[in-house]
């Protein structure tokens, strides 16, 4: 694979909901293609049923496609065992939603170091731990690593979230619209902090968002239409 490759790369993906011919079948991508370069800052809009969040659940393994091909660094996802799936979604990938679903018994540190937990390497747990704490240094936060959520703002909820999805060192970011809960500061803040990310880390982020601003701060749109 060279540097020309795509990280991510979708060929003729069909995804329909429903049975065929009955009244609730629903067709939301058809012969969809998609290149995503490595490093890359895209976001998709478009109008609710136009497939946004499918999309994104089809990247992430979360759903299969009907037909066609999704590749990620050459491999094709769908020829992936369960357990390589897991993995993927794991360590190749972090997401960002929304809402920021925190768990609310566990302190900040301790949320964004949930998905190291399946590491059965013990002896990581020192690195792990060091990297979340300069991860929430890295947002502004150390001074709050030992507060619930219950306690935050839901700008620094969702900061952590963003910690969280970065804890394993993913390649891709995927979030769906992450600045949907925030007000118009604290959304600002979010895509800044992405932009960052993007730039510095050269991290491929692919951002679902309504509004038009917030995509405008990505340095690719994708306006998607309803079939």
């Amino acid at each position: 694979m060279t540097n020309d490759d795509p990280l991510l790369r979708l060929t003729s993906v069909n995804k329909a909901f429903g049975q065929p011919g009955s009244a609730n079948y629903r067709p939301v991508l058809h012969d969809f293609m998609l290149s995503v370069s490595r490093g890359q800052s895209l976001a998709i809009t478009g109008p609710s049923g136009s497939g946004k969040t499918t999309l994104l659940n089809l990247i992430a393994g979360l759903d299969q496609p009907d037909s066609g091909i999704i590749e990620f660094n050459g491999q094709n996802l769908s020829a992936f065992t369960r357990a390589e799936t897991d993995r993927y979604r794991n360590r190749s990938i972090g997401q960002v939603f929304q809402l920021h679903h925190l768990l609310p018994q566990c302190t900040l540190l301790e949320n964004v170091l949930i998905p190291t937990l399946v590491d059965p390497d013990k002896s990581k747990r020192s690195f792990y731990r060091d990297r979340a704490e300069l991860l929430i240094k890295r947002m502004g936060m150390q001074k709050m690593q030992n507060q619930y959520p219950g306690e935050l703002s839901g700008g620094e909820c969702q900061r952590t979230a963003v910690a969280r999805a970065l804890i394993n060192d993913p390649e891709l970011i995927l979030a769906d619209e992450p600045t949907g809960a925030l007000d118009h500061e604290n959304a600002l803040n979010l895509i800044q902090l992405l932009n960052e990310i993007n730039e510095k880390d050269g991290k491929t982020i692919i951002m679902v968002t309504h509004s038009t601003e917030m995509a405008e701060m990505m340095s690719t749109v994708l306006k998607m239409q309803t079939e």
